[in-house]
């Protein structure tokens, strides 16, 4: 099938889902350039913007807060962001102190995945929520030589705290950054903000159960969101292309679509990981609740920590075994050795290997250096060897098996000197 007829047969679901949006006002310049299908354009919501002798394309679209994409409204963006206000607590995905239309949700089409000048950004989306309404614009790049236009409408409006977006910070934004630079001399200055990256947040959260977290994944196996006839990401250069060879809307308005759908599920991944983090989520399973706990711990959030993790200690899965293994750490590093000793004792207990050993490790570490209790560091040691005897994974020649006889012959010899 022509590339043509793949995009004739996607225009029919090019639309649909957002209200239309009155025509945006054009920058200063001739509005007597010729622009392509301009009434094609117009029925879709995209109009031009004119800057001296160019222009680029500007499509706005609006939604109620009552609209739902995937398991949540819009509206409950709104309420993530007052959780957030409400809390005492830090995070680094916190809105705390931001109001809703503070945060930015963006995402870019390019021409390519490489970092050089050569990688063209052809569409800039981003999208905003207020107490009314979700607001979402696109400006979309023509042809090549309308940067000027296209950085100047995109920079004129924007005003933002914090940019959210999903592995922004590796692409995005510096692919951002690279296409400025060739024409910051004619256009604003990039602003200065805070950054939210949902990709990181993702990969805390649910590696455990993805194998990959691409953001349609992450969509349709957590969000809810099911897209239907989407043009898949990789294909936006050659239909870009394309879109530059013959002018024709078609296939570009799917790409157009696209973008939104991206930027339309960073508003419900970030109220989805709120809920998480802030114990909302009446669904959350119980892994999810140890990743939550475990990322509170890692930023230093020790009460937090305590709260969530606490809530597992009680069961016997591995979610509550990874929680008593992660809180005894947190105990130690707090240097209270005898709740860390009590802990540790619960996980060395347990069927997984490497959970054991690990406890095993620490108990003798506690029991040596804090307790003086050289008989029983050495029996920890002693059931971690026994362990890796009888264990189907590890080999007699692990390093580990050499360390823990090297610490049972130095538990040895300190035994004996006490003893003496």
């Amino acid at each position: 099938m022509s590339l043509r007829n793949k995009l004739n047969r996607l225009k029919p679901h090019i639309s649909g889902g957002s209200q239309s949006a009155a025509s945006p006002p054009s920058g200063p310049g001739s509005t007597t350039i010729e622009v392509p299908f301009k009434e094609k354009w117009e029925q879709e919501n995209v109009y031009p913007y004119f800057l001296d002798e160019d222009y680029c394309l500007i499509r706005e679209v609006k939604f109620p807060l009552s609209h739902e994409h995937g398991h949540y409204r819009f509206g409950e963006f709104l309420e993530a962001v007052k959780i957030w206000n409400d809390k005492g607590f830090g995070h680094p995905l916190s809105a705390k102190g931001y109001a809703a239309d503070e945060l930015f949700f963006f995402d870019t089409e390019t021409t390519g995945l490489g970092s050089g000048v050569g990688n063209t950004i052809f569409l800039l989306g981003y999208a905003s929520v207020n107490e009314d309404q979700l607001i979402l614009r696109q400006h979309l790049l023509p042809h090549p030589g309308a940067e000027i236009a296209l950085y100047q409408s995109f920079l004129e409006k924007i005003n933002y705290k914090t940019l959210v977006t999903y592995n922004g910070k590796a692409f995005d934004w510096p692919q951002v950054k690279t296409r400025h630079t060739l024409v910051r001399e004619h256009v604003p200055k990039l602003p200065a903000f805070g950054h939210f990256d949902l990709f990181h947040a993702a990969r805390r959260l649910w590696k455990h159960k993805l194998e990959r977290l691409k953001l349609a994944i992450v969509e349709k196996e957590v969000l809810g969101v099911e897209r239907v006839d989407d043009i898949p990401g990789f294909l936006a250069p050659m239909i870009y292309f394309d879109f530059i060879e013959r002018k024709e809307p078609e296939g570009i308005l799917g790409i157009l679509k696209h973008n939104e759908l991206d930027i339309l599920s960073l508003i419900t991944l970030y109220t989805h990981l709120t809920f998480q983090l802030c114990g909302i989520d009446r669904k959350q399973s119980r892994m999810e609740t140890f990743e939550v706990g475990r990322w509170y711990a890692a930023i230093g959030e020790n009460k937090q920590a305590e709260k969530v993790l606490g809530k597992l200690t009680t069961g016997t899965d591995s979610a509550s075994c990874l929680a008593k293994l992660t809180l005894a750490y947190q105990h130690k590093k707090n240097r209270d050795w005898e709740q860390a000793r009590i802990l540790f004792l619960e996980a060395a207990d347990i069927e997984d290997e490497q959970i054991a050993l690990e406890a095993c490790l620490e108990l003798a570490k506690i029991h040596e250096h804090r307790l003086k209790d050289f008989k029983l560091a050495m029996d920890y040691c002693m059931r971690a060897l026994e362990i890796m005897e009888g264990s189907k994974k590890i080999s007699p020649d692990d390093p580990a098996v050499e360390q823990f006889q090297f610490r049972l012959a130095r538990l040895k010899r300190k035994q004996s000197r006490n003893i003496e």
